[in-house]
C-alpha cells in the first residue's frame, strides 16, 4: 500500500491541538516524549506501515502509535435507516525533539 493511502487525513480537533502542544520531559521511570497527534488511516493499515508513513511523508521519528477501530454511526436517510461508514485513528507520539506544523 502507497504510503499515500495509508494516512488519509490529520484530525484536527480541539483534544488533538491540545496534546500535540503537550510533551513530557524525561523522569526516572519513563523517557521523555513529544507531543500526540490524531490522523484518519486506512481500516487495514497496520501500526508499523502508519509509523513509516508518517516518518517519510512529515520527516519525524515516530516513538509510538497507537489505533483504534471506530464503528459508523447509524443514520437515517428519507426515512430510512443506514449507517455511516467504519474507520480507523491513529494516535501518533513523536520523539522530544520533533513536532508536526500542521496543528
Amino acid at each position: 500500500m502507497d504510503i499515500y493511502h495509508v494516512i488519509r487525513r490529520p484530525l484536527i480537533t480541539e483534544k488533538g491541538t491540545h496534546q500535540s502542544k503537550a510533551s513530557h520531559e524525561a523522569s526516572k521511570t519513563r523517557p521523555g516524549r513529544g507531543g500526540s497527534y490524531s490522523f484518519e488511516v486506512h481500516p487495514e493499515a497496520s501500526k508499523i506501515e502508519i509509523r513509516d508513513a508518517i516518518e517519510k511523508i512529515y520527516k519525524v521519528h515516530v516513538e509510538a502509535v497507537r489505533t483504534c477501530t471506530r464503528r459508523g454511526k447509524s443514520r437515517r436517510y428519507r426515512g430510512l435507516p443506514g449507517l455511516m461508514r467504519h474507520w480507523k485513528k491513529a494516535v501518533v507520539v513523536l520523539k522530544p525533539e520533533f513536532h508536526i506544523d500542521l496543528f
